[in-house]
């Protein structure tokens, strides 16, 4: 039975006769249906949180820690609800499901744990003669209305990256979610919504992509924290205006094996990297360079083990690879492996489509200028290329027009740090894939994979204002 879903708009349920559809990938059934925002609807929602930002901009730490605490509690009770959600509303493998609602309930617990240490630092102001006795008292206050708009990938945990920290810093937040999943983010709201956080200071309100205009040009938005293609971001920074952005763009993440790495780990990794999700995020394992003494033992091994990888229905429990998340993702595969045929590349696993389920794929004899190499694939595949100099092999990371994360499978510190002096990402991980991301660490890239960076701390920073008192105390 498909749900039937309102829409969260300052507080309240409302309905709409507008409704779109949300579909299992896998097999096309009715999954939900869900209210639709007109811009009218986002409009008020942005009026109402800038009145609830009277409360919110006052809510004491402990009351901010209280309101994340209880959302991630709320995820933890009710995780398993929540995973199959999303297996079937973005065809995401049942088990990966439950890792990303287990991720999510840490994202609020590290925001509730955040919400306490915002505070501030004292600064000494007596640098200079006729400034004796005087000192600063330096504060982040909350910046007020804030637009969150998120992708399909990350259904539940990218939308807490942008709500856990608004809420944290006490600000307000109207969030847009993916047309294509926007039913766990409105189970995300029945949880906000039974928190002590102030009505109207956050509302969820799924909308067509082309109704989105007030969340980005509306002067009383602060801040647009975008997560998504790279094409919309750059266009949503031109439009944005006075409002401060946030970008967290694509990426065709690069990763190194040295012949000194653990091959076994090395292995287990970057196959989980690759193909997890179907290759449908940002920092999935796209490009790999491995050392040409260790190239056939590694080819052998990472062989092996993805021929072993199940593809299928993603709420069966035995699956490790789902489907993509609509016919367009199939098509741009498609176009793809068909580049990748036409220059020459070997296809050593893979290659084959059957509806929307794109079986685990090994490219090898690839160039640059392949699609597969040189654009954001989004999709289950990897290519691999042997190098004979590490420095070679770091200057093959950074060519690419991304740069979000990569990572280096090294015990030799001078060429860990090598790579981070010169690696041209937002975050370098040694021993492990670029897949690899903590919920509280900084995260975010350079080039066209975006500006700032997400991380709980880190968010709150962009979400707050320094002002500072400056004291006379003579």
């Amino acid at each position: 039975m498909a749900k039937k879903f309102k829409m969260y708009l300052a507080g309240e349920w409302v309905d709409r006769k507008e409704k779109a559809q949300v579909r299992n990938p896998y097999d096309d059934s009715l999954v939900a249906t869900v209210a639709q925002a007109s811009q009218d609807d986002l409009t008020e929602a942005i009026g109402k949180a800038q009145e609830a930002f009277a409360q919110t901009r006052k809510l004491t730490s402990y009351q901010r820690e209280e309101a994340c605490m209880a959302v991630s509690e709320g995820l933890k009770k009710n995780l398993e609800k929540f995973a199959k959600m999303m297996s079937q509303e973005v065809g995401k493998a049942l088990n990966d499901s439950r890792v990303e609602v287990n991720r999510a309930v840490e994202t609020f617990k590290a925001a509730a744990e955040e919400a306490r240490r915002i505070g501030g630092e004292i600064v000494d102001l007596d640098w200079t003669r006729g400034s004796e006795n005087r000192m600063g008292l330096v504060r982040r206050f909350p910046i007020g209305v804030i637009s969150g708009i998120t992708p399909f990938n990350f259904p539940l945990n990218l939308v807490a990256h942008k709500v856990a920290p608004a809420m944290a810093s006490g600000n307000c937040i109207v969030i847009k979610p993916a047309p294509k999943t926007p039913a766990i983010a409105l189970m995300l709201a029945e949880l906000i919504d039974k928190t002590d956080y102030p009505k109207g200071a956050i509302s969820v309100l799924p909308a067509a992509n082309e109704d989105s205009a007030p969340l980005i040009e509306d002067e009383r938005i602060k801040l647009v924290s975008f997560t998504g293609s790279d094409t919309v971001g750059w266009w949503i920074k031109e439009r944005a205006k006075k409002a401060r952005v946030v970008l967290e763009l694509g990426g065709n993440a690069g990763v190194v094996v040295a012949d000194d790495a653990d091959l076994d780990f090395a292995v287990e990794r970057i196959v989980k990297g690759g193909f997890g999700q179907a290759g449908q995020s940002c920092i999935s394992v796209q490009r790999v360079f491995v050392h040409e003494d260790i190239y056939d033992a590694f080819m052998k091994k990472t062989t092996a083990k993805v021929k072993k990888l199940k593809l299928g229905d993603p709420s069966d429990d035995k699956t490790d690879i789902g489907t993509m998340v609509d016919d367009k993702a199939v098509e741009k595969t498609k176009g793809i492996f068909d580049d990748a045929r036409e220059n020459g590349a070997e296809f050593v696993t893979g290659g084959t489509i059957k509806g929307r389920l794109v079986e685990p794929t090994i490219l090898t004899n690839v160039k640059n200028s392949m699609k597969a190499c040189a654009m954001e694939a989004f999709a289950p595949l990897i290519t691999v290329t042997p190098y004979k100099s590490f420095k070679k092999a770091v200057e093959e990371l950074n060519n690419t027009p991304y740069g979000l994360q990569a990572g280096v499978f090294t015990n030799r510190l001078d060429d860990v740090f090598y790579a981070f002096n010169e690696v041209e990402v937002g975050g370098l991980v040694v021993n492990d894939v670029p897949t690899y991301r903590a919920d509280h660490q900084p995260y975010g890239g350079i080039k066209d994979s975006g500006i700032g960076r997400e991380g709980l701390r880190y968010a709150i920073e962009d979400m707050t204002e320094i002002k500072i008192l400056s004291m006379n105390l003579k």
